[in-house]
């Protein structure tokens, strides 16, 4: 790590949750810049309420630690290598995990990290499930297809898909992932379908790509897509989280250059309340 925590706490006893950055972006086409993503959220999370009435869970009193950031590269194979050996590192202390980026691709270094039985539920507005993008395998926008390949499907659940290519479509399709759409979640079925999915899970792995959000709540992302889901939407699904052990989680594409401040807030509120969650069951 290569830089000094800044998420404060004042919790007692060991920590309950440890997070560490990601600054990775170099695959990023469209707006890059969410390298800088992992401290605006640190600044956001010291500056929200932490008290979850609904779950009786004061997180002023929790202790959570704070590593850093990973240093930077440019180098995609380098940046999985490094998260790949430190989470594997940090899991064998037992704590919920955060990672923040950067990136989706680090999610292709994290997720692989933790052991196969481990459902995987991903929230963003598009399938990353090229082949490849721009030349390369290693990609934000084909990062979810790289670990089907080495770990099948039967345990991811995507949510909240409406921008892909045809490409996309076809491999989803082909190989049976199960998903969320757009469509049931302003419907209102998204918290039951994802309740149901979750149920037959132990632990869970979540990934928030803050474009799952539409950019009217969330404008500081680097692929932004118009007609998405609403804050209220994606938290009504993350409280059927409840009772259930999340043992890790990353937020990643959060760009500070385009952001009002609301995205940060967003990204704050939901490392806050996973956090919660984890200690209401």
């Amino acid at each position: 790590m290569n830089q000094n925590p800044l998420i404060t706490s004042s919790g007692e006893g060991d920590p309950k949750a440890t997070i560490f950055g990601i600054p990775f972006d170099s695959t990023h086409s469209y707006k890059p810049g969410c390298r800088f993503g992992p401290d605006v959220i640190r600044d956001a999370f010291n500056n929200i309420e932490i008290f979850h009435s609904e779950l009786q869970v004061d997180l002023e009193t929790v202790g959570i630690e704070d590593l850093g950031n990973t240093k930077h590269t440019v180098v995609a194979s380098e940046m999985i290598d490094m998260v790949r050996k430190i989470t594997k590192e940090l899991l064998e202390k037992n704590r919920q995990l955060f990672f923040l980026g950067g990136e989706h691709l680090i999610t292709y270094g994290t997720f692989l990290s933790f052991p196969k039985e481990t459902g995987y539920v991903v929230f963003d507005a598009h399938y990353d499930l090229r082949d490849e993008y721009a030349d390369s395998k290693l990609s934000h926008a084909s990062y979810l297809r790289r670990i089907v390949e080495e770990r099948g499907t039967e345990n991811i659940l995507h949510v909240g898909a409406r921008a892909f290519a045809k490409e996309e479509l076809a491999f989803l399709r082909e190989h049976q992932i199960k998903t969320i759409s757009d469509k049931e979640i302003r419907q209102g079925k998204g918290p039951q379908i994802l309740k149901e999915y979750v149920s037959t899970f132990d632990k869970l792995y979540t990934s928030f790509d803050l474009d799952v959000f539409d950019p009217a709540f969330a404008p500081g992302v680097g692929n932004p897509e118009a007609v998405g889901i609403n804050s209220r939407e994606l938290f009504d699904m993350v409280y059927s989280f409840e009772n259930k052990k999340i043992t890790g989680v990353d937020v990643v594409e959060l760009n500070p250059t385009y952001d009002n401040g609301s995205t940060a807030s967003l990204a704050a509120k939901i490392i806050s309340t996973m956090i919660a969650l984890n200690l209401s069951k």
